[in-house]
């Protein structure tokens, strides 16, 4: 698919601006000509100061008032204009979805349709998806439907520690306070039931595969593909498997290609979506179905692979009838890290508190190699742009004040 710039006086609204990810969104879009809207729900967000930001809007936090972010984006669309609207979490990314209907003749909505993103969320469809396409899956339980004792006396054959997984990490339904739920780790039956009683409904169990993150951001159309891009994880926070602090780009596997594009392809996805993998013991498995903006989306714009313009591009004039392979053109050994991620990790280590097996902590001179590398000019950060330095100065800031704020909590007495 051939990119090019918008027609003039095109304008585009881009949420969650306190990230990385919608910064990079901004930069792309701001480079090609367009005007940018940044849009966040915080006090503070980088974003806001870009060079290529035109206009600011503030919406109210979406986990406390989706509604009312809902009408700050529609508002704001009717009075800028906007013409593209890409939303960039999940907090938002619903919301929006569930009010298609008013943003009709408005702007277009930067969203898979509702049956697509509905079986993305949905980690147990996914499973089931993945089985009857022949894309291997960790071995997984679902209690609602085996009942809890059943399930607890299942799990022990996954072996132990066992992940415990809600079905829907975020969900929402119009009139209510969106629900966020988190995966963790039982390492014994009686942590497995405590986890459990937390849990609430839908939770599913599922082996602990070991191995590396690796994923697959694709951009589609109704499931053709059109662009990809793969990123191997090299640390993650938590320790025991989390967010990408720090990822390389490497060369797209076409094994992991093809699962990704076969997936995206059943569910007739448009848009992106990152497909997320665990590869090094033994076969690839699929962990996910990302079906939004990734966190490591600034890695790919920096590795040449330009998603936030071929999306406008998709949205707004369509894709190329022409069939053929997804481009993959983009440099390789390309390495990014998160701020506040590296941060975390490096505390983590630093401090080394035991894990419990199989995971294992990462030796203090791995931190020490990492806080090097941190400091040193050719290993980007993520928001860091020689072009528009003031958002990655914001970001710095922003870290060491968090830090500092945290050691003065911890070192201040008990008033």
């Amino acid at each position: 698919m051939t990119v090019t710039g918008p027609r003039s006086g095109r304008s585009v609204l881009v949420t969650d601006a306190g990230r990385p990810s919608a910064l990079a969104v901004i930069r792309s879009l701001g480079r090609a000509g367009w005007r940018v809207v940044a849009a966040t729900s915080d006090r503070v967000s980088p974003a806001l100061h870009s060079r290529y930001t035109t206009a600011r809007v503030r919406y109210p936090k979406p986990h406390h008032d989706p509604a009312g972010t809902v009408e700050a984006v529609l508002c704001a669309a009717r009075r800028h204009h906007v013409d593209l609207v890409v939303p960039v979490t999940d907090d938002v990314i619903l919301p929006l979805a569930g009010a298609r209907r008013r943003f009709q003749g408005v702007a277009t909505l930067a969203i898979a349709d509702d049956a697509a993103l509905a079986a993305a969320a949905d980690k147990l469809a996914t499973i089931r998806l993945a089985r009857a396409q022949g894309i291997a899956v960790p071995r997984t339980l679902a209690v609602d439907e085996l009942g809890l004792e059943p399930a607890v006396v299942a799990a022990g054959h996954l072996g132990w520690p066992v992940v415990v997984k809600p079905r829907r990490s975020y969900t929402y339904v119009a009139g209510t306070r969106p629900q966020r739920r988190w995966v963790g780790y039982a390492f014994d039956e009686a942590e497995l039931r405590h986890r459990l009683a937390a849990a609430g409904d839908g939770a599913l169990l599922q082996e602990h595969h070991p191995g590396t993150g690796v994923g697959v951001g694709v951009l589609a159309d109704h499931g053709r593909p059109l662009a990809a891009f793969q990123h191997r994880r090299l640390r993650e926070f938590p320790l025991t498997g989390g967010a990408s602090c720090s990822r390389v780009s490497e060369s797209v596997d076409p094994a992991l290609l093809g699962a990704a594009t076969t997936l995206l392809g059943a569910l007739e996805w448009t848009g992106l979506a990152m497909v997320e993998f665990r590869v090094g013991h033994g076969e690839p498995v699929l962990m996910e179905i990302n079906g939004r903006i990734w966190g490591a989306l600034p890695l790919a714009v920096t590795s040449g692979m330009d998603f936030p313009a071929r999306l406008a591009a998709l949205h707004l004039e369509g894709a190329s009838p022409q069939a053929g392979e997804p481009d993959v053109d983009y440099r390789v050994g390309v390495c990014t890290s998160d701020l506040d991620g590296e941060r975390a990790w490096l505390a983590a280590v630093l401090r080394g508190v035991p894990l419990r097996p199989p995971f294992e902590m990462p030796p203090r001179r791995e931190a020490l190699g990492a806080a090097v590398g941190l400091l040193h000019r050719g290993f980007p950060i993520d928001g860091f742009d020689r072009h528009d330095p003031v958002p990655g100065a914001l970001e710095v800031m922003r870290v060491v004040a968090g830090v500092a704020g945290r050691r003065l909590r911890v070192s201040s007495p008990p008033g």
